[in-house]
């Protein structure tokens, strides 16, 4: 317990990151536990390590109390103030000092043991505090094993994270040595050390591209209201400025669609809309079902529900295929959305008394949007996008019966 020890201190301080202070106070415990351990009537041993010159010290110590409860470590109040005259309850007063020589062969082994069980404890409790911190933010690692379970990353520091298959975009594949970002869900403790679970289907991932790529939302001044995403396929993020004058859908997408075409490259071609937020839920449904036309919205404020009417030729881009693009403005907006053609149907117009468009579609929060009808969408594709924020979408088959 000399140089030695102090060197040695040093290099695990800046080998694991553990603080040189936590580091003497575990070596300590260790050594106390292995007086305690192998003799009886050790309980009331007490170790001190001075962390400059590595000396140790031993002795036996009381707890100052009124009322004892347990003799072997603590006595009265009165016995205490004749050692120390000023004690006070709870003090730990110093009865017998002993020689550290006495700590035999079997004592060191139970220490050296100890020791490094506390050392590899203190050293997990500070990679699990590092790493709890970065909950919900992106981390960088090393695709290090593929097993059914999902892949292993190697993020650092000996740790590693848990990127599970469903936690996986169906369009992306992993290979050996692979430099992966992923968002970090949840820090675990465990018995093999802290174990770190990330994602990269998570809205947050998606949320937190953003905040990389586009300096106007890292620094707040475009907010970014709501996202619904269907990782691999398509996302609509809705945005709103903080700053009068400020377009944030420009902003977001960039110039020439720069910052959004960088996300889409690290999510693999994901498509991206990038919709202005809208304080009206009307405006706000409308502005979800981009990029389709909308001639009006209907607000049934006590079942949540929006209708909306579209002219026909638009009524496939609306849906999207399979419904994808009502099944992402209802979750977006958070109402269930009703989508309606604004021309009546040819047997509506030549039967009916009072001739109403039909609902072409019906979109939930929670659920996929369905065709309400068994009349014909049209089968054309939706323009070409110029914005790169806005996604290609295809009709609908007029026979098809689309999965919730």
């Amino acid at each position: 317990m000399s140089r030695d020890f102090i060197g040695a201190l040093l290099q695990l301080n800046a080998e694991k990151g553990v603080p040189r202070e936590q580091l003497v106070k575990t070596v300590e415990e260790a050594i106390q536990a292995a007086y305690r351990r192998v003799a009886p009537g050790n309980e009331n041993v007490y170790v001190e390590i001075d962390p400059e010159t590595g000396r140790i010290r031993v002795y036996r110590a009381m707890v100052a109390i009124e009322h004892v409860e347990d003799p072997l470590t603590e006595f009265t109040l009165e016995e205490a103030r004749r050692i120390k005259p000023d004690a006070q309850p709870g003090d730990i007063i110093e009865t017998e000092q002993l020689d550290a020589a006495s700590f035999g062969r079997i004592h060191a082994q139970t220490a050296k043991q100890l020791v490094l069980q506390r050392l590899r404890e203190a050293e997990r409790e500070v990679v699990f505090g590092q790493y709890a911190q970065r909950e919900g933010e992106i981390i960088t690692g090393t695709v290090n094993r593929v097993e059914p379970r999902g892949i292993v990353l190697d993020i650092g520091k000996g740790v590693e994270a848990i990127l599970a298959t469903t936690e996986q975009s169906p369009t992306e594949s992993y290979r050996i040595g692979q430099h992966v970002k992923a968002y970090v869900l949840e820090v675990r403790r465990t018995t093999k050390g802290p174990q770190v679970y990330v994602s990269r289907t998570h809205k947050g991932f998606l949320r937190r591209l953003f905040e990389l790529e586009v300096p106007e939302i890292h620094n707040g001044t475009v907010e970014i209201k709501a996202i619904a995403r269907e990782a691999g396929s398509r996302s609509k993020v809705a945005v709103a400025s903080r700053q009068e004058g400020l377009d944030p859908v420009g902003a977001t997408v960039g110039q020439r669609g720069g910052r959004v075409q960088a996300v889409v490259a690290e999510l693999n071609g994901e498509k991206i809309d990038v919709i202005p937020w809208a304080a009206d839920p009307a405006q706000f449904v409308a502005n979800a079902l981009s990029p389709a036309q909308v001639v009006g919205v209907s607000i049934d404020e006590t079942n949540r529900i929006a209708t909306v009417t579209v002219p026909e030729r638009m009524l496939s881009l609306a849906i999207g295929r399979e419904g994808q693009n009502a099944r992402l403005a209802a979750k977006l907006t958070g109402w269930r959305i009703d989508i309606r053609s604004d021309q009546p149907r040819p047997e509506e117009s030549a039967g009916a008394a009072h001739p109403a468009a039909h609902p072409a579609a019906a979109a939930h929060p929670a659920a996929a949007a369905h065709p309400a009808t068994a009349e014909t969408i049209p089968a054309h594709d939706g323009p070409a996008q110029a914005d790169p924020a806005a996604a290609e979408t295809r009709p609908v088959p007029d026979t098809e019966e689309v999965a919730p």
